[in-house]
C-alpha cells in the first residue's frame, strides 16, 4: 500500500511532528507511507518537498496578501486566519498521482488550496483529512473559541473587525468548503484527532452530515541509556535539592490561549496558602516567548529553558519534570499532556477539550474544571497541583501512577496502535 501524507512542514508545529510519527508509525507496520511538505528541516529519506521553493514562497506570500487585504490590513489576525485559496498543485505530483490513499493534514498558508483538494477528490483514491484543529468545519478560523457561527453558513466574522459582514470571506470560505466535500462520488474521510474535535464537527453544518471517525495521534516514546526500568527515573538536580519541577510546555508561552496568566495567579495562590508546599516547587518553561517579562512576577521560581531542539532533549526535559501542567483555553489533543504520562511526570490540565481522551481524572492526572472567571480557573488549577504533590510525596503511590499513565500511553497512543486504525480505515474506504 502506497500513502503519502500531506502536511505544510515535517518539524515545525505539532501537527508536523504528528504527520512525521505518523509517517514512521505507517512504515513500521510496512506500509509505503512518505511525506508531501512545503517546508523540509529533517534529513528523512522518506520526507518530499513538494515544489521549488519560490513557487511555495510565492503561494505562501500571494495567500497572505489576499488576507491582509481582507481583513483590513489587520497584523494582529493575518496568521489566525487560512481560506484555501492558493496553494500548490499537488494533483500533479508523482506521490500524489502514483498513492492509493492520500493523507492531507494541516495544508494551510499556501500548501494546497480547497480547489486544488477537489481536484485531488476526482484522481478517485482514498482521502483522508485530519484534522488538528477546527479549520475544517469553519470558514476560516482554526480555533472557534466562544464564537458561533460555524454551526450556521458563518459570515459576520468576529476576526474580520469592520471588514466583518454576512457575506464576508468566512462566508465565502464556507460555501467553498461545502461545495468542495459534496462534490463528486469520492467524500473525504475526516478524523478528529479527539471526541471533543468530534463532537464540535457535529455542531458545524460542514461536517454534521460527513463521515467523522476519532483516531488520535501517535506517540514514539524516546529511550535514553540513563532509563532504569522498573524503577524511577533519576531526577538529577531538581531530586537532589529537593525541587519538584512544574513544565509548561508551548510553542510560544505567551501565546494568550495558553492561559498563561492563569498559571501565574495558581502560582502565587500556592505561594500565599500553601507555603510549606510552595517552597518545593519551581517552574519550568519550554518554548519560545514574545515578551520574557511576561514569565516575571511568578509566586514560584521559574526557568526559561527557551526553545529546545531534538527529540531526545526534550524527552529529557520530561524526564527532569514531575508534573507537567497545561493551563489552555482550549485544546485538541494535547501532546505534551501524552509526553507527561509517557515520561512519569503527572498531567495537570483543565478538562477543556481533547484532555479528558488523554488524562483519567484521579487516575492518570488531573482534570481541573475550567471557569470563565480567572480567579476561580486559576484556584482550581492550583488544587490540580496541590493533588499532583501528594501523589508525588507517597513513593507508592507515583510509582501506581507512573505504571497507569505508561500503560495508558502504550495502549491508545502507541505506533502500533494509531497506524492499524488508520490502515484498517482506508483498506474499508477501498472495500
Amino acid at each position: 500500500m502506497k500513502v503519502v501524507i500531506i502536511n505544510k512542514s515535517d518539524t515545525t508545529g505539532g501537527a508536523a511532528v504528528v504527520s512525521r510519527r505518523l509517517t514512521e508509525a505507517l512504515r513500521n507496520e510496512g506500509v509505503d507511507a512518505r511525506m508531501l511538505v512545503a517546508e523540509k528541516l529533517s534529513d528523512s529519506p522518506f520526507v518530499e518537498l513538494a515544489a521549488p521553493k519560490w513557487k511555495i514562497k510565492w503561494c505562501f506570500l500571494w495567500e497572505r496578501i489576499k488576507i491582509f487585504c481582507a481583513n483590513g490590513f489587520n497584523r494582529s489576525t493575518l496568521f489566525k486566519i487560512d481560506t484555501g485559496e492558493i496553494g500548490l498543485p499537488l494533483w500533479r505530483h508523482p506521490l500524489v498521482k502514483n498513492a492509493d490513499a492520500i493523507l492531507l493534514n494541516w495544508v494551510n498558508q499556501g500548501m494546497l488550496s480547497l480547489n486544488g483538494v477537489g481536484r485531488i477528490l476526482k484522481l478517485g483514491k482514498t482521502v483522508v483529512w485530519t484534522m488538528h484543529d477546527m479549520w475544517e468545519m469553519t470558514g476560516i478560523c482554526h480555533h472557534a473559541g466562544t464564537c458561533l457561527n460555524f454551526q450556521n453558513q458563518c459570515g459576520n466574522c468576529p476576526l474580520l473587525s469592520d471588514k466583518a459582514s454576512p457575506y464576508d470571506i468566512s462566508f465565502k470560505t464556507h460555501s467553498l468548503k461545502q461545495k468542495v466535500y459534496n462534490s463528486g462520488a469520492n467524500k473525504i474521510i475526516f478524523v478528529a484527532v479527539s471526541n471533543w474535535l468530534k463532537n464540535k464537527s457535529t455542531e458545524s453544518t460542514l461536517l454534521n452530515n460527513q463521515k467523522v471517525v476519532v483516531i488520535p495521534n501517535a506517540f514514539r516514546s524516546i529511550e535514553t541509556p540513563n532509563d532504569i526500568k522498573g524503577q524511577d527515573n533519576p531526577k538529577g538536580k531538581q531530586q537532589l535539592a529537593g525541587k519538584i519541577r512544574i513544565l509548561f510546555v508551548a510553542a510560544r508561552i505567551d501565546d494568550p490561549i495558553k492561559g498563561l496568566d492563569a498559571l501565574r495567579i495558581a502560582s502565587e495562590i500556592l505561594a500565599r496558602e500553601y507555603p510549606v508546599i510552595a517552597g518545593r516547587l519551581e517552574i519550568a518553561f519550554l518554548g519560545n516567548i514574545k515578551n520574557p517579562k511576561e514569565i516575571d512576577g511568578f509566586g514560584l521560581p521559574v526557568i526559561n529553558l527557551g526553545s529546545v531542539k531534538g527529540d531526545e532533549n526534550i524527552a529529557r526535559i520530561y524526564r527532569d519534570s514531575e508534573i507537567v501542567v497545561s493551563a489552555s483555553h482550549y485544546e485538541t489533543l494535547p501532546g505534551t499532556m501524552v509526553e507527561a504520562q509517557a515520561y512519569g511526570a503527572i498531567p495537570v490540565a483543565f478538562n477543556q477539550g481533547g484532555q479528558a481522551d488523554i488524562i483519567n481524572h484521579l487516575h492518570t492526572g488531573y482534570l481541573a474544571d475550567y471557569n470563565s472567571d480567572i480567579n476561580i480557573r486559576a484556584r482550581n488549577l492550583a488544587e490540580g497541583i496541590k493533588w499532583a504533590v501528594s501523589i508525588i510525596e507517597s513513593p507508592e503511590q507515583y510509582r501506581e501512577m507512573k505504571n497507569k499513565m505508561e500503560q495508558n500511553v502504550k495502549e491508545r497512543f502507541s505506533y502500533e496502535t494509531i497506524a492499524s486504525k488508520y490502515i484498517s480505515l482506508i483498506e474499508i474506504q477501498q472495500g
